[in-house]
């Protein structure tokens, strides 16, 4: 008997200890209020992370059970998924390789985790970076990237690939998936109708996610049901709100109306019905759009603001400088009505995004950031168009669903990304306020997270010496 007293003992002592031994993690979070960004509930849970990944959300750490050598303090923070910028381009030719790649460093300041490159001339470069960034080689954002645009001979856009024929659609799909790109990215400059649609569909067929604008001689109803995943901007959802759509798309192929001759058609033809039917057509083909609202606040209004004194423009080389002035040429050489003509789109256009939103169509927030597009700057662009998302009556909550788990779930990479969840990859932002009381909070970040690196958005500021990005909230 007191032989068998003895051994339970010894059993108890062996389990005591086993249960007091700590378990090593490369990052904990403590007590941070978690959003829950499908539903906007907040709770206090202690986020344990090794290996790139969040081992477990927990609502508390039990004192020596958890260990780790960075263990940073969430009480009275706010923590959500790494912001996505969903659309941004690296362009500009091999003179800006090093411009671009600066930028890097921008949208890790910004919170911003992920971005999607929507195409350029670059890609090369790009290909190169995301593999570095995911090496730890160098900081940036993880890159999906859809290489070089498809469009027709003497596209607008530098690298782009043509396609003029049937044959060539296979030649630069080969390409694409050669380079192992994300997705496809679609322009609209100068190929066909006919080809474009025949691009999306076999490209479709190949298993490939396309994006991108969308020839006006074709319909909406037409490019949906072709099956493209995502339309770039709200120029082709105007269209197909249109009750003249048809006549307008006849009229355009036979030279009747250029692009913004028909905006104002378009939008003179804009009726309720049509749009609620585009709208459930979007969705039934789970199609995501692109409303990039904030750069059509800034290039619409060229002409009477002055961005000199813009915090952000004392990062941008010269170079990248050089490349503003063709828009800024263009808003400046333009009738009045022309820029008031533009001025009312814009305002249409917050409308219309309100209308996609309120009708649970998926948005995506991109900023549009990149060489060529005018004062509208890597990172810190991101915060502004998920502003103006809600300056149109989008709410907080649904404009950071727009962010990350938007973004994810249309690059289909949702089991890794998108929310705060147990066994997804660890990029997380760290914020000192809460953006469901006020949107501007997502600025006010405390540190980022990507993987198991901590990042201090302060230490990036004077890396790139300009503390005023961090002040200047």
């Amino acid at each position: 008997m007191k032989k068998l007293i003895g051994v339970l003992l010894l059993t108890f002592v062996i389990i005591s200890c086993k249960n007091e031994v700590q378990t090593s993690y490369d990052l904990i979070i403590e007590n941070g209020n978690v959003i829950d960004i499908v539903s906007g509930n907040i709770s206090k849970q202690s986020i344990i992370i090794n290996e790139g990944r969040i081992v477990k959300l927990s609502n508390s750490v039990e004192e020596n059970t958890y260990t780790s050598e960075i263990v940073l303090d969430g009480t009275d923070k706010y923590i959500l998924p790494g912001f996505w910028d969903n659309h941004v381009h690296f362009r500009g030719g091999d003179s800006l390789i090093q411009a671009n790649k600066d930028f890097l460093k921008l949208f890790i300041m910004n919170g911003i985790t992920t971005v999607r490159d929507a195409g350029g001339d670059l890609t090369s470069s790009v290909m190169a970076w995301k593999q570095q960034i995911e090496n730890k080689s160098l900081v940036g954002p993880t890159i999906f990237s859809a290489g070089p645009k498809i469009d027709g001979k003497n596209a607008t856009w530098a690298g782009s690939l043509v396609v003029e024929t049937e044959d060539d659609i296979s030649v630069a799909l080969d390409s694409l998936q050669a380079l192992n790109v994300d997705f496809v990215k679609l322009y609209d400059s100068r190929i066909s109708g006919d080809l474009y649609l025949k691009t999306i569909q076999e490209a479709t067929k190949r298993g490939l996610i396309t994006s991108g604008h969308m020839p006006f001689t074709v319909t909406l109803d037409e490019t949906l049901d072709t099956g493209i995943a995502g339309i770039e901007h709200l120029y082709y959802v105007l269209k197909g709100c249109s009750s003249e759509e048809k006549q307008i798309t006849e009229a355009i192929k036979n030279g009747e109306y250029g692009f913004w001759a028909a905006m104002e058609k378009l939008i003179a033809t804009y009726q309720d019905s049509t749009a609620e039917n585009t709208f459930e057509l979007l969705k039934e083909h789970n199609t995501y759009v692109v409303p990039t609202l904030h750069i059509g606040n800034v290039l619409r209004y060229l002409d009477e603001v002055n961005h000199e004194n813009d915090t952000y423009l004392k990062l941008m080389p010269p170079g990248i400088i050089k490349t503003y002035e063709g828009r800024i040429r263009s808003s400046l050489n333009s009738s009045e009505q022309a820029r008031q003509n533009r001025k009312e789109l814009n305002s249409f256009f917050k409308l219309l995004a309100k209308s996609l939103s309120d009708a649970n169509v998926k948005l995506l927030a991109g900023s549009d950031s990149g060489a060529s597009n005018s004062y509208t700057y890597p990172g810190i662009s991101l915060h502004q168009e998920l502003e103006a998302m809600v300056e149109a009556g989008i709410s907080n909550l649904k404009a950071l669903q727009n962010s990350a788990y938007n973004g994810s779930q249309f690059l289909k990479k949702d089991s890794d990304y998108g929310t705060v969840t147990a066994g997804k990859i660890s990029d997380l932002v760290i914020l000192n306020s809460n953006p469901l009381d006020d949107i501007k909070n997502t600025r006010d970040i405390e540190f980022v997270i990507k993987g198991n690196d901590v990042f201090n958005p302060e230490i990036i500021a004077n890396e790139v010496n300009c503390m005023e990005c961090i002040i200047n909230k």
